[in-house]
């Protein structure tokens, strides 16, 4: 790169202005990628400890720093060239409402903060490694979530049948089914209580174990037990990853449905005077949001950036 610069016949002050600026350039990329390469690089790191302390963290931060090293060496050429085309990237998008720098600084974040965590139970990360050539990170993340999610499990069974008829039990005659839906996701939300992981890498809890702890969880541990306890009744249910978040959304049917659902939902839930529901409609019929965020069923979702659909 430097013999190319040479070429062009710029003066010493250039060509050192131009080498602090390439330099600059290749150390600020290091920095940026140093962290979340190294959480996922010591993922894989087994154990090591020197005494009483465990600094398989430092070996994977010096191991990052020497693969980035090596890396930036090999492309040297195409550094500044790539970093001007990846800012004006984000910074045309950001313009056109598409992934922006905003969007690249809340990722960023959330990449370090899912694997800056205990550095016991390491596993594969179920969400951004591929554990095989047949199955990529959506479809691994889909099975294990999948595997978690329990309706035919007795003690499931009996928890949604027993908060089922806990509310609404007077307008069963008007509403049906809808009325045993809506009164276990009302028991579910107010008691559920929201905890952060304590693992490297998501947990999916099932259905059993988020019961058996009192209905602790996080988000996604929320939306496995609601899909659970609903579909052990009688509902068909699926889950919805957007960024940063998972939530349940309860099937409804056609537009007649729906109307009728409306209704329930302005009628049973009229302390929260609701003004409208949010949904999503897939071939024609409709899908209420179910989230633990929202106060009644059909409430706010947190975002519209969905990036899978599980369908149970």
């Amino acid at each position: 790169m430097w013999r190319f610069l040479k070429n062009r016949q710029f003066n010493e002050k250039q060509l050192s202005l131009l080498r602090l600026l390439y330099i600059g350039t290749c150390y600020t990329i290091g920095v940026i990628a140093l962290l979340p390469l190294t959480m996922i690089i010591n993922r894989f790191m087994p154990p090591i400890q020197l005494g009483d302390m465990n600094i398989d963290i430092l070996a994977s931060l010096l191991t990052c720093a020497l693969l980035l090293r090596l890396i930036i060496w090999l492309l040297k050429p195409l550094i500044i060239p790539a970093t001007i085309l990846f800012m004006g990237y984000l910074t045309v998008n950001g313009w056109m409402n598409g992934y922006s720098w905003g969007d690249f600084t809340e990722d960023y974040t959330i990449a370090i903060e899912k694997n800056w965590l205990e550095r016991e139970n390491k596993q594969t990360d179920l969400l951004t490694i591929m554990p095989s050539p047949l199955e990529n990170a959506s479809s691994m993340g889909t099975r294990e979530v999948r595997d978690k999610v329990m309706m035919k499990d007795s003690l499931v069974r009996n928890f949604a049948v027993e908060y089922s008829i806990k509310y609404f039990s007077k307008y069963h005659n008007k509403y049906g089914k809808i009325t045993r839906y809506l009164s276990l996701f009302k028991y579910i939300n107010n008691n559920f209580n929201y905890v952060h992981d304590t693992y490297r890498d998501e947990y999916f809890a099932s259905a059993r174990e988020t019961i058996m702890n009192g209905l602790g969880g996080d988000c996604d541990d929320h939306s496995i037990l609601m899909a659970s306890a609903l579909m052990s009744i009688g509902a068909k249910c699926r889950l919805v990853v957007i960024r940063g978040h998972m939530y349940p959304e309860l099937f409804v049917g056609s537009e007649a449905d729906f109307a009728q659902m409306q209704n329930a939902i302005i009628e049973l839930f009229s302390d929260q005077r609701v003004q409208k529901l949010h949904y999503h409609i897939t071939n024609g019929e409709y899908w209420i949001n179910l989230d633990y965020t929202a106060r009644y069923p059909g409430g706010p979702y947190m975002n519209n950036d969905i990036r899978l659909v599980i369908n149970l």
